[in-house]
């Protein structure tokens, strides 16, 4: 391409900025990060210190402004995307930005609706990047599988059981849990939604139910729903629990696939195919979690280059964010009307 390296802003310092940072570090050879902006001073201190950035900002737009960009990468919170990525789209930069694009679907839709046809703009959306599901992915296009009959996905956790003291793990790890409107689904089953999309083809929703088990959140942590997969009718079932006495606190995922010819299935870290083939393979978890990151941030790169179809494009991504959306309508989950 002949342009160099390009030149990249971080905006937002937060939890999950650590995990982009390494990611963009290992492309040093075609990006070069420039500038970092979040209004915590300690967040950025924490940042600063660890990788090596040249220049900091207290607010996107003094970044924006200040310094010749190529792309951008917004890790803020979910609440801040949509005028990140006006502000971005402004400028006419490249844009990756943390899941979701938007709040609700419909602030999707409206903001895509809006934006200049500048940039290009990429939701990071890591889990389909795990090397365990890229290698189910294969699995399947080879065949291992054969017609596909029933698909099943479990996400088991305790972390929303109180311990003896009245303490919820999971709201010790993530204490914004505690006030988001949507948890469970818009949080984390997204991701599970845009990984069964990945792996089987367009999806949509039969049935949903939501349900809370505890006060101290405002929102789901219990989900059961049952999609069906739109060229074929195959049903996939989720249990989505927070809350399962004799569960691990961390959740894991758990995927079956049952197939004519094979059962697929992750448990965790170790995937493996029994009947007309058996393979067995197991995955580092750190090295997994982390590769994910590296792995959708080298995608983002490569499709700017034009090695490769953008995958989690906003008119991939829209189709997951529909699938949140109709979970929630057919729930009709309402805490208030729920009470414990």
């Amino acid at each position: 391409m002949g342009m160099g390296r390009r030149r990249i802003g971080i905006i937002g310092a937060g939890w999950v900025s650590a995990y982009h940072l390494p990611a963009w570090m290992r492309q040093s050879e075609r990006a070069e990060l420039v500038a970092i902006a979040d209004p915590s001073p300690s967040a950025i201190e924490a940042r600063l210190a660890a990788f090596d950035i040249a220049h900091h900002y207290t607010s996107a737009q003094a970044m924006l402004d200040a310094e010749q960009l190529d792309a951008v990468d917004i890790c803020a919170p979910r609440e801040f995307h949509v005028e990140l990525v006006r502000l971005a789209a402004a400028k006419g930069l490249d844009i990756i930005c943390q899941k979701p694009l938007a709040p609700s679907y419909g602030e999707a839709i409206d903001l895509l609706a809006s934006l200049p046809n500048m940039g290009r703009l990429m939701i990071h959306e890591n889990w389909r990047f795990r090397a365990y599901y890229r290698r189910m992915k294969a699995w399947l296009d080879e065949g291992l599988a054969g017609e596909i009959r029933q698909v099943r996905f479990e996400f088991l956790s305790s972390g929303m059981i109180a311990d003896a003291e009245g303490k919820r793990p999971a709201l010790i790890r993530q204490p914004f849990f505690r006030t988001q409107q949507r948890l469970l689904v818009m949080e984390v089953m997204i991701h599970h939604l845009d990984t069964l999309r990945y792996l089987l083809g367009e999806l949509e929703v039969v049935t949903a139910r939501l349900e809370r088990s505890n006060r101290d959140i405002v929102a789901e942590d219990v989900a059961s729903v049952v999609l069906r997969r739109t060229s074929d009718g195959i049903l996939v079932t989720i249990n989505a629990n927070l809350a399962v006495h004799g569960a691990p606190p961390s959740p894991r995922d758990h995927l079956r696939i049952f197939g004519a010819r094979g059962t697929l299935e992750l448990d965790g870290n170790l995937l493996s195919a029994e009947g007309a083939q058996q393979r067995r393979e197991s995955f580092d978890p750190d090295e997994t979690y982390q590769g994910a990151y590296d792995a959708t941030i080298a995608h983002f790169l490569d499709s700017l280059d034009g090695k490769v179809a953008m995958e989690t494009s906003p008119g991939d991504n829209i189709k997951t964010l529909a699938l949140v959306e109709d979970i929630y309508r057919l729930s009709r989950f309402d805490p208030e009307r729920n009470p414990l």
